[in-house]
């Protein structure tokens, strides 16, 4: 099929790639000259592992092209898929400005029959909006309009795209349903789902998982700072509750909260949606709540520790991106604690394997960005792990304590061994653990 995707970040862009993949003939659309040159010539301009090897060989192939012109794109594609951003607005409900732009813009390029996807994270409601938008200039005969959420998990989205547990349609029309099933064919030959619904169920859908996901993180952390309190250990409370069937293993880990691109935005914009149709959920903004404090405690700790000299003191930061496997600072955890750092005068020395250019973007000379893991442990009084990359799992110790002025050590994702720290002779204080 010709498939168009407007807009190349995060998900766009991984979408793009994995259609080529499978043989399609893909346009990618965004309005960032400079960004459309730079794929043009090869270069990704996010890290997402595993991407470039696709990236390359479907620009190669000639299965993969980018262009700054929506005519062009809207003429190439039989199927549209729109990647565009909804960040929140300023009271908290995704802000659905680019999508509703662009959907009025395609009107005039649209002269043959047309499915238009919506691949971005919408309230229930926005395929209405668009279509209603749409036909007042245009026969409802030449489009429709297609709900289908995305469920990438940033570090594995390729995995995620090309092997999904399920693909989540929200069509009316049979003839877009017949087109959107040939398409995702390829990608569910293992027996996983193609589930086809209405269309706000599907919108819904995508708000509901990520609402939970998000859930389950900051219930487990309210479990680990009770453990912290009672005495009780979260890793093996959480083995404990893991191994039943009813719950699962996923999701449990304690640590500084969530962040990224999408929990944040997503559980903030249902709780705008829950409280515009006259329900209060109650549950989720506790998560939110709980997810905010849990950041602040953690960099409680450290204040805590270090008492009045805290505005001396040099901070190593392992982990800048918000989770491991992706260059994405947005929401990031250690970018709050950061923050609250600075604010009581210490100096922070970071390190991260792929997020340091965005972060230097964001702080220029506030904080000293490192070539290593070990540079940033230099002259340190403590190290601060904020996010769990591989690389952190096993350093040299003994290294360690050669660069640090003091063996000190913030673990706000459970890496290390507790007892191991100890008998080294190292202050340890970590998440839900004695």
């Amino acid at each position: 099929m010709n498939i168009s995707v407007i807009g190349t970040g995060y998900v766009g862009l991984v979408t793009g790639t994995c259609f080529a993949e499978t043989g399609n003939q893909v346009l990618c659309v965004d309005v960032d000259a400079a960004k459309v040159a730079r794929m043009k010539q090869g270069e990704i301009p996010i890290y997402e592992p595993g991407l470039d090897v696709l990236f390359d060989r479907n620009i190669e192939q000639g299965r993969l092209q980018f262009t700054t012109s929506l005519e062009e794109g809207i003429r190439h594609g039989s199927i549209i898929f729109l990647a565009l951003p909804t960040p929140p607005g300023a009271d908290g409900a995704a802000d659905l400005s680019a999508i509703l732009h662009v959907a009025d813009e395609m009107i005039p390029f649209i002269d043959s029959y047309k499915v238009i996807v919506d691949k971005s994270t919408v309230p229930v409601g926005t395929a209405d909006q668009i279509r209603a938008l749409m036909s007042k200039k245009l026969s409802t005969e030449l489009f429709d309009i297609v709900s289908n959420p995305e469920f990438l998990r940033e570090g594995a989205a390729v995995d995620d795209f090309m092997k999904p547990d399920r693909v989540v349609i929200g069509t009316d029309n049979e003839r877009a349903r017949k087109r959107m099933d040939t398409l995702y064919q390829p990608f569910v030959r293992q027996g996983n789902p193609i589930l086809f619904m209405d269309i706000r169920s599907a919108e819904m859908t995508k708000y509901a998982a990520n609402a939970y996901l998000a859930t389950r993180i900051s219930f487990m952390n309210e479990i680990a700072n009770i453990c912290e309190q009672v005495g009780a250990n979260v890793d093996q409370v959480r083995r404990g509750i893991g191994t039943d069937t009813r719950i699962g293993k996923r999701f449990l880990f304690p640590g500084v909260g969530y962040g990224g691109s999408c929990f944040p935005k997503d559980v903030q914009a249902l709780s705008r949606i829950s409280e515009s149709s006259g329900y209060h959920f109650a549950i989720l903004n506790a998560v939110m709540q709980v997810n905010q404090l849990q950041r602040e405690r953690f960099a409680g700790k450290i204040i805590n520790y270090f008492g009045s000299k805290i505005a001396t003191a040099t901070i190593a930061v392992w982990g800048l991106a918000f989770k491991p496997n992706t260059d994405d600072i947005r929401e990031a955890p250690a970018l709050s604690i950061i923050d609250l750092l600075l604010e009581k005068g210490a100096r922070i020395q970071a390190y991260d394997p792929e997020a340091m250019e965005n972060v230097r973007r964001r702080y220029a000379d506030r904080i000293a960005l490192n070539e290593s893991a070990y540079q940033a442990l230099e002259n340190a009084d403590a190290l601060v792990v904020v996010t769990e990359w591989n690389a952190f799992r096993t350093p040299d110790f003994d290294r360690m304590e050669t660069l640090m002025r003091s063996k000190v050590i913030f673990d706000g994702r459970n890496v290390f061994d507790p007892e191991e720290l100890a008998q080294m002779g190292y202050h340890y204080e970590s998440i839900g653990r004695p």
